[in-house]
């Protein structure tokens, strides 16, 4: 057992998938007596969500990694160059057992300064293909481990594992009564659940505000809009809006029987642990790296959903496709009884803390 002044090194930032990962870890480490440390931007999104921890949080500068000419990627040299001299005094400071990385551009600093001060690195890569940031850090890594088995061939130059998704088990324990509830719903129509992502969806959102009449005919729609994307103008009878939702999640899904979502990985692999049949709408390329289209893709390869293009998002579309997944529904969701693999959040971090301390005592 590790003694009680040991901590950790956390970071990952940039977007929420970035950094859930280390939210669900940082209970997990102090009921092994760990103190976790965040090391994040000055002004990202994972300070916010951090932030509710009430864990240290030691910003540092960072620059954004781009896979294009531009005159910024010079200047944002010079922002990384100072998160490595950042991020070096804080973990001469702290001396943690480990630095645990989600990637991220922020992250890349942090790890070029644990290589530097010899302290092990653990990156985990949630996508089917690695990001930029983890294809440089995991140059410098003890260990990446992955989401996707297939994403363990594109680190050559690491020890790559499998692990799996992370598992949040509350996420089976909703109750029906509680999201009928919530929602002012019966059993009377199937439930649509849609979810754009903690920021929301702009296209997705405005497409449902613009066609809820129709769609209310043959649904109910619970929509999760993301934070100040409640139209409060519309209105109608088997429609509920909700900008964010924490533990009424679990709510919600139980009385929901299909889910049009975005498709990042940490979101669709709970859907699949809930075994909901997905919609699934990728960010297209000109809003990403192609990361959520090759998501997708492997989701419904492996028969869990169906795929829609943004740009290809209409009633005729939409409703097809979910007349689709309820001829099929019976065997979408056996097929999803058939996925086995994943990892609760603490036995990752008891995996974290003993291999780091082996690495400790060589």
């Amino acid at each position: 057992m590790v003694s009680d002044n040991k901590k950790v090194m956390l970071t990952g930032g940039g977007t929420v998938g970035h950094v859930m990962l280390n939210k669900l870890l940082i209970p997990e480490l102090q009921n092994k007596n760990i103190e976790p440390h965040y090391i994040g931007s000055k002004n990202g999104i994972e300070k916010d969500i951090i932030a509710d921890m009430n864990i240290p949080y030691h910003s540092i500068s960072s620059g954004k990694l781009r896979r294009y000419i531009s005159f910024e990627n010079l200047k944002d040299i010079f922002k990384v160059v100072k998160g490595v001299l950042d991020a070096k005094k804080i973990l001469k400071r702290e001396k943690p057992l480990f630095v645990f990385s989600k990637g991220g551009f922020v992250s890349v600093p942090v790890v070029l300064a644990a290589a530097a001060t010899d302290v092990p690195v653990y990156i985990h890569e949630s996508d089917l293909t690695p990001g930029l940031a983890n294809r440089i850090a995991s140059k410098f890594a003890t260990k990446v481990f992955t989401t996707f088995e297939a994403t363990t061939e594109h680190f050559t130059d690491a020890k790559a594992e499998y692990l799996g998704p992370a598992i949040r088990p509350e996420l089976t324990q909703g109750s029906h009564e509680e999201g009928y509830a919530l929602t002012g719903f019966n059993s009377a129509k199937p439930v649509l659940i849609v979810m754009g992502g903690s920021l929301g969806a702009k296209k997705i959102n405005e497409f449902i505000h613009s066609h809820i009449d129709t769609l209310t005919e043959k649904y109910q729609i619970i929509h999760l809009t993301g934070k100040g994307n409640v139209n409060k103008k519309v209105k109608a009878a088997g429609y509920k809006q909700f900008d964010y939702v924490g533990d009424e999640l679990a709510h919600l899904l139980a009385i929901s029987d299909i889910v049009i979502s975005r498709s990042g990985s940490n979101a669709i692999f709970e859907l699949l642990h809930v075994k909901k049949p997905m919609v699934l709408i990728p960010l297209g390329l000109d809003q990403s790296r192609g990361d959520q289209i090759q998501n997708a893709k492997h989701f419904k390869k492996q028969g869990y959903a169906e795929v829609l293009k943004e740009e290809d998002l209409n009633l005729e579309n939409l409703g097809n496709t979910l007349d689709d997944i309820d001829n099929r529904y019976s065997e979408i969701t056996y097929k999803m009884t058939q996925f086995k693999h994943g990892f609760h959040p603490d036995e990752l971090a008891a995996k974290l803390i003993g291999e780091a301390s082996q690495s400790e005592q060589k």
